[in-house]
Formats: structure tokens, C-alpha cells, sequence
């Protein structure tokens, strides 16, 4: 079998592994099969003017927002599929690792220019609904600090990519596939301890009823947790949130300084419960397998866009062994990306409306769940009726108002069930 051959069936089969990685692990009927039907009314729950709030907010944020992911998209595939990119990091001096590391810093950094006016203009719209508290000083510290953090990632990958194809230029696909994987492993698990604290500051929340009661929740569960923190979410918004991280003696509970100001208790504890719901299940570690995989699916690709005769020419580059072809390499990436996004959030719905389910069983509360559901949609002015097509290439999330439907149909599963 040639090389050309081998990537393409390791594309083809680890591609299917993913994908029934996925359907057998995704909940697609969270609350069972026959569960009672509840429709979905958000005017039932939100006045006329919390409607034409939010849809005014949506209005306005999302053309920067679209704008910025086109223009993002355009430029990576204008840098990739033409000469522009590779002669852009043929302009930096020095041998192959200095130009693949710079080069490709070079091209990641191209787009991010060209989409940071409207960057800042949705934060304009953020700021103008209440829903951002930041400095500008602020707001430009944590971009930078994601900039480091994507182009300390990009560095990695870049150098490791054009050296293994200098290295091993038959097989170099086969050791950055399962190098790719393992560093998807090793960022899911570093990720909690190593860049969480670079963009909030945690505090272990005071001794307390609160804090008794979320360990007590976390032990009936089976999933006791080390502390429960509080991230200084206020400095740079005034959404609400909560959310479980690490492992093992690493795990914890975090809350948003934002939602112990503005919710009550019991409305904390059923989003922790909620929380608690996505390690009950292993979703983290199902979406991290599925991230491996995906890696080295990504992996196998590129050899085969890589070894394109059409491809190299019109990127300027000789193959992957040429720092040129990162321009290439970033641009499937971005493609990819793009194209596999709708899917990705279907998937990433139903295991949202698992926790939401597991939530409702551990609590048992399906009237603090709504009442919960409600403060968090106003605060963080969520989109109450979604156009399909913008439902279905960006929402991670079910709407408030399918949660708010769930949770009543629960609640009429378990009266039937007495």
C-alpha cells in the first residue's frame, strides 16, 4: 500500500470511528424516547418587551460576530490557497524551524488583524446591553492573552508538522496523528490548572450553607470534588455561570462571582447539578476521545491535501516539508472547522439537555429549575426564538425556552410515574 493509499484509509476509517463515536454516545433523547410533549412557548415565560430586548441585542451583536467568522474565513483560505501565503513566510529569515514557527505566527495572525475592529465592535454591543463589564485595558489584556496561548499551540503544531515531514516524509502522517492526539489528551487535562488561571482569578468560596450544601450534592451524586472556587467573573461581564473542571483530586466546582450576586441558593445548586451532570456522564471525557480522534482525522487530511500537485502549486509551497504550506495547513483547518460546526453543535444540544435532565433527577425541583432558567435567560439576554438556521449552525445550547419545556415535561413524567 503507498503512503497516499495509507492516509487515506486511516481518513476514511478513523473518520467513521468518529462518527459512530459520536451517535452512540450522544443522548438524542434525553428525556426517553416517549417522554410527554410540552411545547415550547417563550411568551409563556417572557414578556413582549424581554422578547424585543433580546432580539434587539441579537440584532445588533450578530453582524460584527458573522462578519468576523467570514472575514477570518476568507483570509485563511486566501493565505492558503494562493501564494500570498507561503511567500509571507518566506519573507521571514533564518532556517526552516525559525520560518515554520514565525511564518506560521505570521499567518494565524493575519486574520486575527483583519477581524479585531469588529471584535471590538460586538464588544461596543456587549457593553451597550449591560452584558460587559471590561476596560478596554482589559478586554485588549485578554485578547492578548488568548493570542499567546493560541500562538504558543500554533508554534507547537507548526514546528512539529514540517519537521516530522522532514524527518519521516513517507510516514510523517502517521507519528502527527497520534501526536495530535496525545496533545489533545494532555490539553484536556492541563487545560483547568494551566490556562483557566490566566484568564480568571480563583477563590475558594467561604466555609457556609452554600458551599455544604454543592459538596453534599456532589457526594449523593458519586462525584466528590475537591473545593468549590469563585472566578471573578464580573471584571469583564455580567452573564451567570457555573461549570465542573479537572480530574480526580484536581476536580472542582466554579462558580461566577456574577451568579452568587444574582441567584439564590437553591437556583445555584440546580445549575451546579447541571454541572455535575456533564461528569456524572463522562462527556468531557467522550468529547476529549472525540477530539483525539478528530485530530488525527485532520491529520491523515492534510497529507492528502499535502501531497496534491494542483494544491502545493497554487500555495507556492513544495510539500509538507516546506514551511510554505502552512498557509495550506491553516486554511483546511479553518475550512474544516467551519463545515463540521453544525454538527458539532447538534451534538453538543442533546448532551446539554442530558445535564439538564440530570439535574432535574439529582434536584428533583422542577419549579427552581424554570424560575432558574428565566434568570439566566434575561441576564444574559439569551435568544428567546432563534432563526433555524442560526439555531443550527451556532447553538451549543438548547433555547431557554426548550430547557423551560423540558423541565415542565420531566415534571409531568414524574407525576404519571406516582
Amino acid at each position: 500500500m503507498t503512503p497516499r493509499a495509507a492516509a487515506a484509509t486511516t481518513f476514511v476509517v478513523l473518520g467513521l470511528g468518529l462518527v459512530v463515536l459520536l451517535a452512540l454516545a450522544t443522548p438524542w433523547h434525553p428525556l426517553g424516547a416517549h417522554a410527554p410533549h410540552v411545547p415550547v412557548d417563550p411568551r409563556r415565560d417572557f414578556t413582549a418587551a424581554e422578547i424585543a430586548k433580546e432580539r434587539a441585542f441579537h440584532g445588533a451583536v450578530r453582524p460584527p460576530a458573522y462578519a468576523a467568522l467570514l472575514v477570518g474565513l476568507a483570509a485563511a483560505l486566501a493565505l492558503g490557497c494562493t501564494r500570498s501565503g507561503g511567500a509571507l513566510v518566506q519573507r521571514v529569515p533564518g532556517p526552516w524551524p525559525v520560518k515554520a514557527a514565525l511564518g506560521g505566527l505570521a499567518l494565524a495572525l493575519v486574520p486575527q488583524v483583519l477581524t479585531l475592529p469588529l471584535d471590538a465592535r460586538a464588544e461596543v454591543v456587549l457593553r451597550r446591553y449591560g452584558l460587559s463589564t471590561q476596560t478596554w485595558s482589559g478586554w485588549a489584556a485578554d485578547q492578548a492573552k488568548g493570542a499567546l496561548v493560541g500562538g504558543v499551540l500554533l508554534v507547537v503544531v507548526a514546528v512539529g508538522l514540517v519537521g516530522l515531514a522532514r524527518w519521516r516524509p513517507q510516514t510523517w502522517w502517521a507519528w502527527g496523528a497520534t501526536g495530535a492526539a496525545l496533545l489533545v489528551c494532555l490539553l484536556s487535562y492541563v487545560y483547568p490548572v494551566v490556562v483557566e488561571p490566566l484568564f480568571n482569578h480563583f477563590t475558594p468560596l467561604p466555609p457556609g450553607p452554600l458551599k455544604t450544601e454543592l459538596l453534599d450534592l456532589a457526594r449523593r451524586d458519586g462525584l466528590p470534588v475537591h473545593d468549590v472556587l469563585v472566578a471573578d467573573a464580573s471584571r469583564r461581564t455580567t452573564a451567570l455561570n457555573a461549570y465542573v473542571s479537572g480530574y480526580g483530586r484536581t476536580r472542582r466546582i466554579v462558580l461566577y462571582d456574577t451568579l452568587l450576586a444574582k441567584s439564590t441558593p437553591r437556583e445555584t445548586e440546580l445549575v451546579v447539578a447541571h454541572e455535575l451532570g456533564h461528569v456524572k456522564h463522562h462527556d468531557v471525557r467522550t468529547g476529549t476521545l472525540a477530539g483525539a480522534l478528530g485530530a488525527a482525522v485532520v491529520v491523515a487530511g492534510l497529507y492528502l491535501l499535502l501531497t496534491s500537485p494542483a494544491l502545493l502549486r497554487n500555495a507556492g509551497a513544495d510539500g509538507a516539508q516546506d514551511p510554505r504550506a502552512l498557509g495550506l495547513v491553516l486554511a483546511a483547518i479553518a475550512a474544516a472547522t467551519a463545515v463540521t460546526g453544525p454538527a458539532q453543535s447538534l451534538v453538543s444540544r442533546r448532551i446539554e439537555a442530558r445535564a439538564d435532565v440530570h439535574s432535574l433527577d439529582l434536584t428533583g425541583d422542577p419549579d427552581t429549575f424554570v424560575s432558574s432558567e428565566k434568570t439566566l435567560a434575561r441576564s444574559n439576554l439569551a435568544d428567546l426564538e432563534p432563526n433555524p438556521v442560526v439555531y443550527a449552525l451556532f447553538f451549543t445550547h438548547p433555547s431557554s425556552p426548550e430547557r423551560i419545556a423540558l423541565a415542565r415535561a420531566w415534571a409531568e413524567r414524574a407525576a404519571a410515574r406516582r
